[in-house]
């Protein structure tokens, strides 16, 4: 039974490359605002359900609801969309456009939907003043720590008011310090927002700041808010 009010779920998606299963069965749900940790160990699956989950990638079988609506069944274009108008994204080394600055950088996905200069980037530095980075505006990203960076990433990834943010291993190339306080400051801004986060992690510190764990191994995952 899919569990009520959920925002995004799927249900016993498989996924294989070439001979090797990367899920096998695999099920999840998360609500508006809720943090759910994807745990496991390294090569359990979990950043495969991570982007079948965003539509980056398509299972090869099984079924995936976003809003109700079939992600699924939509079109490559239409997913595309999606990414780029409801989810936010946080990876581990940030992925930050080098040539651009780091406002540049956060307002960069307003750019993309059509957003005037002056209102994506008046937009972008407020969000890195909650994210505590507004005074590196003016500097790229090769001239911030990886800290300073991810903060910019993370206030990229909330710069659209997404529903969702995906954010796959977003402390795994910073120190035990950094790595805190940026997941504090993600999690904050995205409850605040009633955004939704996927957090794919294998360490309990950063799964410790999530509302629940979902575990995946060998490509099966455990839901306790999905009743199979």
């Amino acid at each position: 039974m899919t569990p009520a009010g959920s925002l995004l779920v799927a249900h016993d998606l498989h996924k294989t490359y070439g001979p090797t299963p990367a899920l096998d069965g695999a099920s999840f749900s998360i609500h508006p605002g809720e943090v759910v940790a994807v745990m496991g160990p390294s090569g359990s699956g979990k950043s495969t359900l991570l982007h079948c989950l965003a539509g980056i990638v398509r299972p090869d079988s099984g079924a995936i609801a976003y809003r109700d609506r079939s992600l699924t069944d939509m079109t490559d274009t239409e997913r595309s969309t999606l990414r780029r108008t409801e989810f936010g994204f946080v990876f581990q080394f940030g992925q930050l456009v080098p040539e651009l600055t780091c406002v540049e950088n956060v307002a960069l996905p307003l750019r993309l939907t059509g957003t005037r200069r002056r209102d994506a980037e008046r937009t972008a530095l407020e969000w890195m003043e909650r994210l505590e980075v507004a005074d590196l505006g003016s500097k790229r990203p090769g001239e911030v720590s990886g800290g300073q960076g991810q903060r910019v990433a993370v206030a990229r990834s909330l710069v659209t008011s997404p529903r969702v943010i995906f954010a796959d291993e977003p402390t795994g190339a910073l120190d035990s310090l950094n790595g805190e306080r940026v997941m504090e400051l993600l999690t904050d801004a995205a409850r605040s927002a009633n955004t939704a986060v996927v957090l794919v992690t294998h360490e309990a510190r950063v799964a410790a700041y999530s509302d629940r764990e979902v575990v995946v191994r060998d490509g099966k995952s455990r839901d306790p808010e999905y009743a199979l």
